[in-house]
């Protein structure tokens, strides 16, 4: 009886050792600098013009909404498109971005989409209509 307790107990033990995950003891600078990072690829992927769209919130609470303009490699150009206001912004400062640009790929296929959908619609009503007068 003891030692099927013993081994039932060492099991458990055994199964909790291996479920342990190493903690992380990155600081705070190293994690706002790989959140700055991923930000700046998010920002490179959107591209610039009117059609890259963005919602941005700062670290001081700021929010800014418009196009990116520019690109750089420490910060980017938001642009109000109502006002026509430009405010630099550097990677560190984000806190939360959101941003919609469709890439020209997901333009393509939405518009192959489209005109798929409309030829079919085109051929159901020329069969639809055959069928009934001819």
């Amino acid at each position: 009886m003891f030692k099927k307790l013993l081994s039932l107990v060492l099991a458990v033990l055994l199964l909790n050792v291996i479920g342990v995950k190493i903690a992380s003891a990155a600081s705070k600078e190293e994690k706002q600098a790989r959140f700055a990072e991923k930000v700046k690829e998010g920002i490179h992927r959107l591209g610039v013009g009117e059609a890259a769209r963005v919602e941005v919130t700062l670290r001081d609470k700021t929010k800014l909404k418009g196009y990116i303009s520019e690109v750089g490699a420490d910060n980017f150009v938001v642009v109000d498109a109502k006002r026509g206001e430009a405010a630099t912004v550097a990677y560190p400062q984000v806190k939360q971005i959101k941003g919609n640009n469709l890439s020209t790929g997901a333009k393509i296929a939405i518009g192959i989409g489209i005109g798929v959908g409309i030829t079919i619609l085109v051929l159901l009503l020329i069969i639809g209509h055959e069928g009934c007068c001819g």
